[in-house]
């Protein structure tokens, strides 16, 4: 007598298989997460040292600025007010003009990082 076969006879049936299927997914998703870990903590440390170095850069050229605007108008005091201002209009500029600087192509890089990460993971695509 030939048995009827249904999804609990091939789950039975195909038990291993089954779950050597769904430990190479968790695997894969396992390295996949490891692998975006890896690369943000990357980028993470990566912005964390361009951005001290970047105020170590500002604070030496205002100090420059501010010597050289002191010698140019022979007062430590406006010197160095004038510096401020300058670095005052630098940073409201930048405030202004955040979104074109620097949201949007960091948007822009991260939808392109995602893509090129599904284009390496799916090759036939």
């Amino acid at each position: 007598m030939i048995e009827k076969e249904n999804l609990g006879t091939f789950l039975k049936d195909n038990k291993k298989l089954i779950r050597d299927y769904l430990d190479t997914r968790l695997e894969i998703f396992k390295f996949k997460l490891i692998r975006i870990f890896s690369k943000s903590t990357g980028y993470l440390i990566w912005v964390i040292i361009s951005l001290f170095l970047f105020s170590l850069l500002m604070n030496f050229i205002g100090l420059v600025i501010g010597f050289w605007l002191t010698k140019i108008t022979g007062s430590y005091v406006e010197g160095f007010g004038y510096t401020s201002l300058i670095m005052l209009a630098v940073i409201i500029l930048l405030a202004l003009f955040r979104k074109a600087l620097f949201i949007n192509p960091i948007i822009r890089l991260m939808i392109r990082r995602s893509t090129e990460n599904n284009h390496e993971m799916n090759p036939n695509k």
